[in-house]
């Protein structure tokens, strides 16, 4: 059974370039990835500022509480990428750039090999430039006929994020609370990252976010993209990304679950059972590779699990 690259995106948290006081305050979150962006949230007088504010800003001493700085760039093809790309592309601190409007692997292609041109920057620790990873936005019907071959076509692709409101845009859609116009898309994306190994896939925005409907509805959403196979969401304001983070760690039953697995079946190995129980249920290969990924997992979403671990070594296999 084989697990896809470990990478942990369960909130990414847009970021307007265009605000400084946006910026500056990003610094005090607690997120795994912010996305500072360049694209919807910019106006197009802005554009220029928000690229040199985006620079200046990840060429200051990188943040605690953030495991990754992205930036997203505006969409192949609107003539202002090629500027978005080269103003971050060596910038410190940037990780990941996020590509929009992905609609073939053409787009991805130009964009992945425009990055790798531009990419000179060497940290006093690198003997060369560090890739920079990429997440690309699909918004369209032609996008998901196409996920295959965009799935295929860069190697530093590291998940796909659905864009719901450009989607429902293409093909003429109403959003409704159920999000059920979006079942065949969601899913064909979660199905295609899994299929090509790719690390994350990061459901839609949840555009309520105030008081405790926001809440809520975040919550229920996060859970339904679960459920379908996402491991991240787009958040849109900083009240949501703990709710994410939260919905799409392992809870702490699912980690002592997983522990006690992955202890008992090492020492079922050892007595060459193949399959075996525990709680009264079967135990086999499928199960344990779960285990094993949730038991990584935990510990990347900073679990304790070594001290899960300790409380059950005495785990036997039934």
């Amino acid at each position: 059974m084989s697990v896809a690259r470990t990478a942990v995106r369960r909130a990414l948290l847009y970021v307007p370039g265009s605000s400084q006081k946006m910026l500056e305050k990003s610094r005090g979150l607690t997120a795994d990835c912010v996305a500072y962006d360049l694209e919807d949230s910019v106006t197009s007088n802005k554009k220029a500022e928000a690229r040199s504010n985006i620079r200046k800003f990840l060429e200051q001493s990188r943040a605690d509480g953030i495991e990754e700085c992205a930036v997203r760039i505006n969409a192949v093809g609107t003539g202002l990428e090629a500027d978005d790309i080269e103003a971050v592309c060596n910038a410190p601190n940037l990780d990941t750039i996020v590509i929009p409007k992905v609609n073939s692997s053409s787009d991805l292609k130009w964009a992945a090999d425009f990055i790798n041109h531009k990419r000179t920057f060497i940290s006093p620790e690198e003997s060369a430039p560090r890739r920079i990873k990429i997440l690309a936005l699909i918004e369209s019907a032609k996008a998901i006929s196409n996920l295959r071959e965009i799935c295929q076509t860069a190697a530093q692709l590291d998940g796909l994020i659905f864009a719901a409101e450009d989607f429902a845009l293409d093909l003429s859609l109403t959003r409704t609370p159920s999000l059920t116009e979006f079942l065949y898309a969601r899913s064909a994306i979660a199905t295609a990252c899994r299929a090509h190994d790719l690390p994350s896939t990061i459901d839609l925005v949840c555009t309520s976010y105030k008081g405790e409907e926001g809440r809520s509805a975040m919550e229920e959403e996060c859970l339904g993209g679960k459920g379908l196979g996402f491991n991240g969401k787009q958040c849109i304001h900083p009240d949501q990304v703990a709710i994410a983070q939260k919905a799409f760690a392992p809870s702490e039953d699912e980690v002592t679950w997983a522990v006690r697995v992955v202890i008992a079946d090492a020492k079922a190995d050892e007595q060459g059972r193949g399959a075996w129980t525990l709680d009264g249920k079967m135990i086999d290969a499928p199960v344990v590779g779960k285990a094993k990924s949730l038991v990584s997992k935990a510990g990347a979403c900073g679990f304790d699990v070594g001290a899960v671990k300790e409380k059950w070594t005495g785990q036997e296999p039934e």
